[in-house]
């Protein structure tokens, strides 16, 4: 049986090769042909894998972190981006608990680069709640970890790396054939226990398997790696849609407008303002508070086919194929009361700069009780990744070598129902006397004075059930976005005597194209007018209360109702006559493309300074980039009113195109520098310009608008708002610096502290302009509700926007203003704009390259196995600090820029490996951080501290067959997230632990 070589190498061209980066599969050029030129060490379990990561971070040129994997079909944790957490510099973010996207150095998802392979991989991320998809992002989730060979983190630029990593560059490596010669094979298989789980199987089955193959001269190998996953759990949760923010003057918004009880036009009395803000002190009013149940169900397949060729010493081909699959199923059940109108009672304000009513209480008065907002929502999304590649190499003596790679990959996010992706079937029940909530605890308690007498068409029996219910509005929420990439590289190393030089060009087409849609349908209105109309047994009762285990529920209204999407929506499309589809035309149609054209080259340099070993690599990248945004919109034909603050923008069937071109270069140097001052001591420095391009919705062509909150009439100001990108926007361009010492004083075994600093221009801020948008009208400032208006005041009646809306509708239908309540001109009118009204003023957000900030912080780290005891740990702390936050008292009507995802984070591992048992705790943190500057309109959001820990035991029982134990976030920590205080929740999701147990064989 032959070996399979190249070429032979000195120490110093294996040295030259492992700076360039070859010997870890970056995407650089002569990478397989220089990677078998390198002894390989078979290593297995905890102590090998950390033994490799520290190889590489030891070896490489610049601040590189890597993990790999224990052993053939088993990497240190269930997900990738769990694992990346580990690493210093790297926090992640989670959906449903799971560990999807990551951070690097403070940038978020969007900054960093993800390849796999060397490859540039797409991204096609859907937004929750139906929302337009606009991210780059990489979504860790969807690809197993059981066929990864290791993940490596290149935290500075180099010239030979594809742009868009301001934050990091991580490349995912897969195993393949040639790597590993001989006949290998693993099946291993999981059953996995989610403690949330309610209605979905408590024990889920994962699988997986791999086998690799070469001949016994290892001249052409085959290797497939597979995996079927499934996931049933669910979630509690708890939010608010809004916190109006604004100075206090002496009353709060929506309180009675006229104070005198002697005047004919008192309506109530004043609100009780218990601890009230200081005249123009700021203060926030809450719009709603929602509960929430979801029962999710993923189902996750992941494949890879690889086939390699080497006919001589000299020529390595190698063709695969990766796949991955996401099917995901979420059915939601929500109940909610809506803070709206004039009927604020009392309110009880904190102690904080910001103040916000801990204590809300609001009553109907001389009102028949308003609706209790019920709803079911279903999610129905498949996530769908393919990847085939080319690549060639070719050593064309000692000292050339040449590669040729090419892939064309796609990623696609999409509805899996004809109804969209999300829907969410409206309803309600007249039941609500009074309202109120209570934010003074970590939890938010609802409170409901219940009536179901009242109104006289409901089931009087003091008891909310299905007969107190009644539809309102389905929305039926249509998103899809497909990305694609084509890129060819050729690339080359040439060695000589001092060093090598590293040359290569590049093209990469992208295009990705997003739609979004909206489709209404009316059903019992937002007056939920025929209460009781659902057939028997379509909705199941059930206690809100009973899921929030984890909080003092003591005191809130906690009675809501599941059901079928499915079922429901047949049943209305039947009753009021529509299609149940999502066909509506879409709101956003939006391709973005970009051809990119680059060249880089790069030196390696080694040598002796003064006895101490040194290395030098420096390069610069040249890159061009064309881009074209096209958008085709359904042009909105009008803002109607559909009752007192309720519209809706309406769309017809005419189109308009709008095609933007735009090109940049840039020109991105590079150099890392690293010398061994002692034995084992490194000590390095590293310079970097790295470009991260914009995200997809700013680059839009077209605008996209949303309805006023009110009518102008009465609020005096624009309140309807639109977004416009702008595709003539540039990279964000960041320079780069980074020292560093490592000490690696055992074989696993190393200390190190680090500095980066990342001096960022071009980021995107966002400028607001009032103008009119598409010739839209505004209905409530016209004529018709300027005479309304002085019906009302001839009246004596009190100037609201029920009322206004009320009389508007009577007027322009020729009856009588107390001819109906105010549910039935809901119910029985919509006022739309005509000529006489004046266009509708919007205030119009554009994004533009107009702020800069710096990013710095340390990196600390320690990794040390206590002889031949066992036991290791791992520990490492990293400080991410800005130079612009978020001002939490600064005037709420100013769009502010802050840096967001920056906070401190921390990991702890403790590790067992001695005569075939593993064992590993490992504690992770993330201090609390800015995650939006607009959540809503201005307001910012917090992602609160939040720490995990996990645990894995594993069993050697002979030399095939281990036996292992998992459980993940096992104090079954929740996240939650606020506003300007920690009173002002955004949003609570209560989340658990998961187990499995499970077995690998491997042949």
């Amino acid at each position: 049986m032959s070996t399979h070589k190249n070429f032979k190498r000195s120490v110093l061209t294996k040295t030259i090769s492992v700076l360039l980066g070859t010997a870890v599969a970056v995407p650089v050029l002569g990478q397989q042909a220089q990677e078998d030129d390198v002894e390989v060490i078979q290593v297995t379990g905890i102590r090998g894998s950390i033994q490799e990561s520290m190889g590489i971070k030891r070896e490489s040129a610049g601040v590189v972190d890597a993990i790999s994997a224990e052993d053939i079909g088993k990497f240190p944790d269930t997900n990738l981006a769990e694992s990346l957490q580990r690493i210093t510099g790297i926090s992640i973010s989670r959906s449903n608990g799971e560990g999807s996207q990551v951070t690097a150095r403070g940038f978020g998802p969007d900054f960093n680069m993800v390849t796999l392979n060397g490859r540039t991989m797409p991204g096609a991320a859907l937004p929750g709640g139906g929302g337009t998809p606009n991210s780059r992002a990489f979504d860790f989730s969807n690809l197993a970890s059981e066929s990864i060979r290791g993940v490596d983190v290149y935290k500075t630029g180099r010239a030979s790396i594809a742009t868009g990593g301001i934050g990091a560059s991580i490349d995912i490596r897969t195993a393949r054939p040639l790597d590993n010669p001989g006949t290998k094979a693993s099946v291993g298989v999981k059953a996995l226990h989610d403690t949330t789980n309610r209605v979905g199987g408590d024990i889920t089955p994962e699988l997986s398997g791999i086998f690799s193959f070469t001949n016994d001269d290892a001249t052409w190998g085959v290797s497939v790696t597979a995996s079927h996953q499934q996931r049933d759990s669910s979630a509690a949760g708890a939010f608010v849609n809004q916190w109006r923010v604004n100075p206090f003057e002496g009353t709060v918004p929506q309180s009675p407008n006229d104070l005198d009880p002697d005047s004919p036009t008192f309506n109530g009395p004043a609100v009780v303002l218990n601890n009230a803000p200081a005249n123009g002190q700021l203060f926030a009013i809450p719009s709603d508070l929602r509960y929430s149940i979801a029962d999710r169900e993923r189902t996750r397949t992941n494949a890879q086919v690889t086939f390699q060729f080497a006919p001589n010493d000299d020529i390595t081909a190698t063709l695969d194929y990766t796949y991955s699959k996401q099917d995901l199923f979420e059915a939601r059940a929500e109940q909610s009361i809506w803070m709206d109108d004039r009927y604020f009672a009392e309110l009880t304000f904190d102690d904080n700069t910001v103040k916000t009513p801990v204590i809300v209480r609001q009553e109907r008065r001389d009102l028949a009780p308003r609706d209790l907002g019920l709803a079911v929502q279903e999610l129905n999304q498949i996530n769908e990744n393919k990847s085939i590649g080319f690549n060639l190499e070719y050593a064309v003596n000692d000292s050339l070598t040449l590669e040729f790679d090419f892939h064309d990959s796609s990623a696609e996010g999409r509805p899996d129902a004809p109804y969209g992706t999300w829907t969410n079937f409206g309803m309600g029940a007249n039941v609500v006397a009074a309202q109120g909530a209570d934010f003074r605890g970590e939890f938010p308690v609802m409170t409901v004075d219940f009536d179901d007498e009242a109104r006289g068409n409901l089931n009087p029996n003091g008891v909310l059930d299905q007969d107190d219910v009644g539809t309102s509005i389905l929305d039926m929420n249509f998103s899809e976005q497909s990305t694609d990439i084509a890129q060819v590289r050729v690339n080359g190393t040439y060695e000589f005597e001092e060093g090598a030089i590293n040359f290569g060009v590049e093209s990469r087409s992208m295009e990705s194209t997003s739609l979004q849609g909206l489709t209404r349908r009316t059903m019992g209105n937002w007056g939920v007018e025929n209460p009781g109309e659902l057939p028997a047994g379509f909705l199941t009762p059930f206690s809100f209360a009973d899921h929030f285990d984890d909080f003092d529920t003591s005191g809130i209204f906690s009675q809501g109702f599941t059901g079928n999407v499915a079922q429901l929506g047949a049943f209305a499309a039947q009753e009021y006559g529509f299609d149940f589809v999502a066909n509506d035309p879409f709101g956003t149609n939006r391709t973005i493309e970009e051809d990119i054209f680059a060249f880089f080259t790069e030196i390696a340099l080694t040598g002796e300074l003064n006895g101490m070993n040194y290395n030098v690599l420096a390069g610069i990248r040249y890159e061009s980039t064309d881009s074209t945004s096209i958008a085709n919109i359904s042009l909105p034909e009008a803002v109607a009113w559909e009752g007192n603050n309720d519209f809706n923008v309406r769309f017809g069937n005419s189109k308009q195109d709008v095609t933007v071109d735009n090109d940049y270069d840039h020109v991105l140097p590079s150099i890392d520098f690293d010398i061994e001052v002692a034995e084992d001591m490194i000590v390095r420095a590293s310079y970097s310009k790295t470009i991260a391009r914009p995200t997809y919705n700013n680059l839009s062509a077209a605008a996209s608008v949303s309805p006023p909150s009110g009518p102008t009439l009465i609020t005096g100001e624009a309140t309807a708002t639109a977004s416009s990108g702008n595709p003539a926007l540039i990279p964000l361009e960041s320079d780069n610096f980074d020292a560093s010492f490592e000490y690696y004083f055992d074989e696993t075994s190393y200390v190190s502290v680090g500095f980066y600093d990342k001096r960022v221009a071009n980021f995107i801020g966002n400028e607001q302009v009032e103008e009119s948008v598409y010739g839209l009208r505004d209905v409530t400032n016209g004529p018709r509700a300027e005479a309304a208006a002085a019906a009302l005041a001839d009246l004596g009646v009190p100037l609201s926007d029920t009322n206004l809306f009320n009389m508007v509708a009577a007027m322009e239908n020729g009856v009588a203003f107390d001819a109906l309540s105010d549910e039935g001109f809901e119910a029985a009118y919509d006022v739309l704009p005509n000529s006489t009204d004046p266009l509708l003023t919007f205030i119009v957000a554009k994004p533009v390259n107009n702020k800069s900030a710096n990013i710095y912080g340390f990196e600390l780290a320690a990794q040390h196995f206590f002889g031949e005891t066992g036991f290791g740990v791992q520990a490492n702390y990293t400080t991410v600090n800005g130079d612009v936050g978020f001002d939490n008292n600064a005037d709420p009507s100013i769009t502010q820029f802050a840096l967001v995802g920056l906070s401190d984070t921390a990991n702890l591992v403790l590790m067992y490996e001695k005569e075939g048992l593993q064992a590993r705790l490992a504690y992770n943190w993330r201090d609390e951080f800015l995650d939006t500057a607009t959540n809503y309109v201005n307001e910012p959001g917090y992602t609160e501290a939040y720490s995990q820990l996990d645990f894995n035991v594993s069993y050697e029982v002979n030399e095939d067959l281990t036996v292992f134990f998992e459980g993940i976030n096992i104090t079954e920590e929740n996240s939650r997230r606020h506003g300007r205080t920690s009173a002002q929740l955004w949003n609570l999701e209560q989340l658990g632990a998961r187990y499995a147990l499970g077995a690998r064989y491997v042949f």
